[in-house]
């Protein structure tokens, strides 16, 4: 299809529809909410990918939706973008409803895929004059949106490089840059550091900081790498399509504990067996037993000599994200969602 073509048509897509008149600047401004969602469901034949999930998410807030792949972040996302009909239950995103307005709620939202969206024969310029084209956004007004981008991402100076020849973590940016061109309300970002080494996905999270900063965006991001969550403001876990626990990181942390022990063995279930009754219940794996410590002082000199032989290692640290997700699995935690 010549470009011509491509851009009526995308351009056609993008446009209003009679039954989508309603100003959604006016509904978003007076809820306050980003995206809502109630008894959100989607199924696959007999499978439920995601199975009644309520979100409450305020504007402006960095929100995270986590959990392992095959767990519903992906299908939810395509739910709240309008790429995917909801089986039950429904949804609204910057005051448009994803069922009755769709069209609405895509000028509203920018999005970034797990897989890149650039074509990696045009240039970065060429690939953001183009999503700026879909979006109907005048030539000058385009340019300076684009020269502002470039720079924000530290990028200026590869505008006229194709987007094939940039390393990853650059054409992630580049991804990022796209999904806001238009200056949208609401930012999905899906698993954006998939594949990227630690420094490139330290830099794009950085990016997307300061993105939030003098944008004021609202950002939904999905991951299931959870120490990259712990700048949001608030976050979701996800299992087998259901929202099992959410809160604040720092918050679900601190009611999760102060510490855990990690105590490596040949005998697991020995370990769990002598330590259940002060401890609580443990964690195991194939070598391996972890507890959740409440106590600030506690100290593990006592219990080194205590099992002597039996233990391989034995090591107290502070709790993340990742653990708070296991014991959520594991019907451990006190926070978690029935």
């Amino acid at each position: 299809m010549a470009l011509p073509a491509l851009l009526r048509t995308a351009r056609a897509v993008l446009s209003l529809g009679p039954a989508e008149q309603l100003r959604p600047e006016k509904a978003f401004a007076r809820g306050g909410l980003a995206v809502s969602a109630w008894d959100l469901s989607k199924n696959f034949g007999k499978l439920k990918a995601v199975d009644g999930i309520e979100l409450q998410i305020r504007e402006g807030e960095f929100f995270g939706l986590l959990g392992p792949n095959g767990s519903g972040k992906t299908t939810t996302i395509h739910m709240l973008t309008t790429l995917a009909r909801p089986t039950h239950g429904g949804a609204t995103v910057a005051g448009c409803d994803v069922r009755a307005q769709p069209v609405s709620v895509r000028r509203q939202i920018g999005l970034v895929f797990q897989e890149s969206a650039l074509d990696r024969n045009l240039t970065v310029e060429e690939n953001l004059r183009f999503a700026g084209a879909l979006y109907k956004m005048p030539a000058g007004l385009a340019r300076a949106r684009i020269d502002e981008l470039l720079q924000l991402f530290n990028l200026d100076a590869k505008r006229r490089t194709p987007a094939g020849e940039l390393s990853g973590g650059m054409r992630r940016a580049v991804d990022v840059a796209r999904g806001v061109l238009h200056r949208p309300r609401v930012l999905f970002l899906d698993e954006p550091t998939l594949g990227l080494d630690p420094v490139n996905r330290r830099a794009l999270w950085q990016f997307i900081a300061r993105l939030r900063r003098e944008e004021r965006v609202t950002v939904l991001v999905t991951t299931h790498y959870l120490e990259e969550a712990a700048a949001c403001d608030q976050v979701a876990f996800l299992n087998a399509g259901r929202i099992i626990g959410r809160g604040a990181p720092e918050h679900l942390i601190k009611q999760f504990g102060a510490y855990v022990l990690e105590v490596e063995s040949p005998d697991p279930d020995g370990i769990t067996a002598h330590f259940s009754a002060r401890l609580g219940v443990g964690l195991k794996t194939d070598a391996s037993v972890s507890f959740r410590i409440a106590e600030e002082h506690f100290s593990i000199a006592g219990l080194e000599a205590e099992l002597d032989s039996r233990v391989r290692a034995m090591h107290l640290r502070r709790p993340d994200l990742n653990d708070v997700y296991l014991w959520l699995i594991h019907g451990g935690f006190g926070g978690r969602e029935r």
